[in-house]
């Protein structure tokens, strides 16, 4: 019994000495304890389409991004601008409508079929 405790102990200061010489050496996975866990990768943003609204209703992104939004109501909604650049047909529950903004702008739009329904995307 005392030689399977002392293995046992031993085994696990080996593994301890094995995973920081990893650590050491790069060979374990870092993370990044700062992003949030909803970061989107660089260029991409997303907005949701939930309870009747837009969320965020406003949102801000460099030139260059993809923007898309999903409907997660049950009742479809589009996305539409004042011109031919944002213009989705009706989006069902989870389908999603992307573009992409190239110049920088403010940029309205709204639900044609919920007209209450409305936000902004500024491009800077």
């Amino acid at each position: 019994m005392r030689h399977t405790r002392s293995r046992i102990v031993l085994t696990l200061l080996a593994l301890m000495i094995v995973s920081a010489c990893g650590a050491a050496s790069g060979d374990l996975p870092t993370s990044n304890a700062t992003a949030p866990a909803s970061a989107a990768p660089a260029g991409m943003a997303s907005i949701s389409i939930k309870g009747f609204s837009y969320a965020p209703q406003t949102l801000t992104v460099p030139v260059g991004t993809t923007v898309t939004w999903k409907n997660l109501d049950d009742e479809p909604h589009t996305v539409r601008g004042a011109d031919e650049q944002i213009r989705s047909n009706a989006l069902d529950q989870d389908e999603t409508y992307s573009v992409k903004f190239d110049k920088p702008g403010t940029y309205k739009y709204g639900c044609s079929i919920h007209p209450k329904m409305s936000g902004t995307i500024v491009v800077k």
